[in-house]
């Protein structure tokens, strides 16, 4: 049997991955964005402040411009290092040079306030614009694709440099009778075999490796594990996750049925 890596404060990467599954971010008093639940642990002194508050005005004009995910979102400050990750997923950085990168908005972890972030015209996504490094994760590697390009929706992980795709019916789906009921009713759903997202024009598509999305999990969801503040065995705990309320801009149902 191996002998276990312990790592500690001078041994843990500069913003870059501890392993496959976990991203270190390095704070020297220049702040993050970060989604919520997203940091397992820290060093140092940071300080977490939601999205709105006062203090943080003038970096919100700049850097963050999504108001239907504010309450998805943390700025991290202070000194130290900052572990990220999400759920065993794969966990990369990525970095932007005078870009424009639109991305599915549970895959993006965090961001630097050098980027912008600004809600993208397609449902389920946020779009990053400017020079900087963020952080997101997939369901297994990404994969790099030029267009033109047709993808599973499952698949995708978000576009840069390219315009937004448009949506593919493949000709059996729309004029069979069973693909015109799942098309009126959703009944059944679709497979990328019928349904993709169209790319065209210059630009990188990013893809995930399997046809799974990440399971969703709202923002402040607690778990039903016993000794979790919130869970099962504790006061107010919520129990099944379900219970918590869906978060303002999430489409539900009809997001998932179109691959959102």
């Amino acid at each position: 049997m191996s002998t276990p890596v312990v790592h500690d404060p001078t041994t843990l990467p500069s913003d870059d991955n501890v392993d496959s599954y976990t991203f270190c971010v390095e704070l020297k008093g220049s702040p993050w964005f970060l989604q919520k639940g997203k940091m397992i642990a820290y060093y140092g002194s940071i300080e977490f402040n939601g999205i709105g508050h006062g203090r943080l005005d003038r970096l919100l004009r700049t850097s963050f411009h999504s108001p239907l995910h504010a309450g998805d979102w943390v700025v991290a400050e202070g000194s130290g290092k900052m572990l990220l990750a999400d759920r065993a997923f794969d966990v990369n950085s990525f970095d932007l040079d005078e870009g424009n990168l639109t991305i599915r908005a549970g895959n993006l972890l965090a961001y630097q306030p050098s980027l912008s972030l600004k809600q993208s015209i397609v449902p389920g996504f946020l779009t990053l614009i400017g020079t900087g490094k963020f952080v997101a994760a997939s369901n297994g590697p990404v994969v790099f694709m030029e267009p033109p390009l047709r993808v599973d929706p499952q698949a995708l992980v978000g576009w840069a440099d390219c315009p937004s795709p448009c949506h593919h019916y493949d000709h059996g789906y729309m004029s069979g009778i069973l693909g015109g009921l799942r098309s009126l009713t959703g009944i059944g759903g679709t497979s990328g075999e019928e349904h993709q997202f169209e790319f065209v024009g210059a630009g990188t598509v990013l893809l995930q490796s399997t046809e799974l999305l990440m399971a969703e999990q709202p923002t402040g969801a607690i778990g039903g594990e016993p000794g979790v503040p919130g869970g099962h065995g504790f006061p107010g705990g919520a129990g099944q996750q379900g219970s918590v309320p869906r978060l303002p801009g999430q489409l539900g149902d009809l997001q998932r049925r179109f691959g959102l």
